[in-house]
């Protein structure tokens, strides 16, 4: 998503910025903007669109004589991709610019209580209540007002910083967003949000920590803890990547870079939409009140590929928590059967790029038939955002591997939250179980940032066994089904292996006549209300002596029995077991992949977006 580059040192800026924000494009983004200090002034310009624009709008200032500056790439959240809120964002007076990556959860409440003491705000954003924040509490020393505007801010920014006041300091903050500095030999420092933007400029990198803040200046650098002040010792690193390798972060494939960004993307996707503490979820750009809640007689999921699995997983939550009836299309087959759509329907088209050439067409037609339409989608702006009634963007990012992870995930975050928003409305959901079951949610991301690197270590072994293999077969139960169905097709999208999924209970109804010595099955067993009739499932494998792999609860000694080959997983509220099951299966997909030699990233065949029918 958004980019931040700054620059501050003896060479000319406006070059260094610019180049900065050529390298981060590959992350997204809808609007620009730089801003850099002359003649003690604070020049700033801002476009909506591509970074060409910028350049073109600020041709002949380049070589301007200028030595401190920022400069930012936006993907929108907080108001639409426009120049006015285009970063970097002034405060009252002109002379204090920010520019930030992240989200500001309590800017509301902050931006009444400033406007409350006479501010004046120029856009929609949730980042300008940090420049008019820090202006309170300016008192000749930019870190410390920083430092203590901050005490009030809930959420998550990666910071650049610059004040007139003081002509040769940029202040950096991190906090759940990353930031890099860059150091030159001769004294310059830079910052960016991500390495790409630093490597024309200097390989000697230091990562800044959550809740840190650096001092920038000619002469060096400083960081301290964002709250106490205190001094911290940072290491410097040699950074040896190739421009490729930097912008996959070091990861061998974009695939690994995405599969491990899951953490930030499902925390993205929940993060200013849920209260932890009551449980309740608030999607105010949907326009759904309780009445037209209480209006919605039938729910239509509509997508195709991955997001389809995303889709079957809403139909089992919809269903329990919002008590709708549920259908769930193949967008290519949903316009070419008799629809029954009216003002009583609810379309939820989801897609990660906004561009599926067969889900707009659904789109179209369910709005065409007078049915209210919600889109959940990755790319802000996009088509099917422009077309439809309300949007729930998932906030996942750029997603360049063409096999569907993070996105996948956050779609089904983001339709979690739209069950419990629309549960709450009808008042379907008991306070109790939206506290239990948003508090479960909210704390998902950090216990998929800890499983991860196990996960990877343990699938290993088991990707080299199997990476010969020419056929598959997944197996899952309940809402463990579409999670099967989307193992199997990462499994086919990016090793070439012939893979199915099926309903664990469909086993007998003509799939276990495949099974034998020679099959590979691997089924998945949390303890939940199914796992009895799933365990049951897994001894017919057994007993006809398939090679047998189970995805189960930590702590099942019965799974240990049936097979060596158990991977366990923590136990969260059950609800979520998709979304945390479906991680172990991209990583024996991915694994298997590169065993094999395949283009993991690209696929044979296989484009990102299929924006033709």
């Amino acid at each position: 998503m958004c980019g931040i580059v700054g620059y501050v040192g003896s060479m000319r800026v406006v070059p260094i910025i610019l180049e900065g924000l050529k390298k981060l494009e590959y992350r997204g983004y809808d609007s620009s903007g730089i801003v850099y200090l002359y003649e003690g002034k604070l020049c700033k310009h801002r476009c909506e669109g591509k970074l060409a624009r910028l350049e073109e709008k600020i041709d002949g200032q380049r070589d301007v004589l200028s030595h401190i500056g920022l400069g930012h790439t936006r993907w929108a959240t907080h108001g639409a991709p426009t120049e006015r809120n285009a970063h970097p964002h002034c405060d009252c007076t002109g002379e204090l610019v920010v520019v930030h990556n992240g989200i500001i959860e309590n800017y509301q409440s902050l931006r009444e209580e400033l406007q409350q003491k006479g501010h004046l705000f120029s856009s929609d954003t949730d980042t300008e209540v940090l420049a008019h924040l820090i202006e309170e509490s300016l008192n000749g020393d930019l870190a410390k007002a920083v430092t203590k505007a901050l005490k009030k801010v809930h959420g998550s920014f990666a910071l650049g910083v610059m004040w007139a006041g003081q002509p040769d300091t940029l202040v950096a903050v991190r906090n759940q967003s990353p930031l890099v500095l860059g150091i030159q030999e001769g004294g310059g420092c830079l910052l960016a949000s991500d390495i790409p933007a630093l490597l024309p400029f200097t390989r000697q990198m230091v990562f800044l920590d959550d809740e840190e803040l650096a001092v920038l200046r000619p002469g060096g650098w400083e960081v301290m803890k964002l709250h106490s002040g205190r001094r911290v010792k940072k290491e410097t690193r040699t950074i040896d990547w190739n421009a490729g390798m930097a912008e996959k972060a070091g990861y061998k494939h974009f695939m690994l870079k995405e599969i491990f960004e899951q953490p930030q993307s499902v925390l993205n996707t929940i993060r200013g939409r849920l209260d932890a503490e009551s449980g309740l979820v608030r999607f105010s750009e949907l326009g759904l009140g309780r009445q037209e809640a209480e209006a919605i007689r039938r729910i239509v999921l509509v997508a195709c590929g991955t997001s389809w699995h995303a889709a079957l997983v809403g139909k089992y939550w919809l269903e329990k928590w919002a008590g709708i009836p549920v259908e769930v299309d193949i967008a290519s087959e949903f316009r070419y059967r008799r629809l029954l759509l009216d003002e009583s329907s609810l379309v939820i088209l989801i897609s990660q790029s906004g561009e599926t050439a067969d889900t707009l067409a659904g789109l179209r037609l369910a709005k065409k038939m007078g049915a209210r339409v919600i889109a959940i989608c990755n790319v802000v702006g996009s088509t099917m955002t422009r077309e439809a009634h309300g949007t729930i963007y998932t906030h996942a990012g750029p997603e360049i591997g063409v096999a569907s992870t993070k996105a996948f995930t956050s779609q089904l975050a983001a339709l979690l939250l739209l069950t419990l928003s629309l549960g709450q409305l009808k008042e379907t959901v008991a306070p109790e179980a939206s506290r239990e079951l948003g508090a479960a949610l909210v704390e998902l991301p950090a216990l998929l940032e800890t499983e991860l690197p196990r996960l990877q270590e343990e699938i290993e072994p088991l990707a080299r066994e199997y990476a010969a293999s020419r056929d598959f077969l997944y197996l899952g139960r309940g809402s463990m089904y579409p999670i099967a169905l989307e193992g199997a097709l990462k499994l086919k999208e990016i090793s070439y292996i012939h893979a199915e999924g099926y309903a664990a209970g469909e086993l007998k109804h003509g799939p276990i006549a495949l099974i034998d010595r020679e099959m590979p099955v691997l089924a998945l067993v949390p303890r939940d209300h199914v796992y009895e009739k799933v365990v049951s499932n897994v001894e017919e494998v057994r007993a006809r002596l398939g090679r047998l792999i189970v995805v189960g609860s930590k702590g099942d000694r019965a799974l240990r029995k049936i097979t060596d080959q158990a991977i366990e997983m923590p136990v969260v509220h059950q609800e979520l077991n998709p979304i945390l099951y479906a991680i172990p299966l991209q990583l024996l997909a991915y694994q298997i992949a590169v065993l094999r030699g395949c283009d993991v990233d690209q696929p044979r065949n296989l484009a990102k977006s299929v924006t033709v029918e």
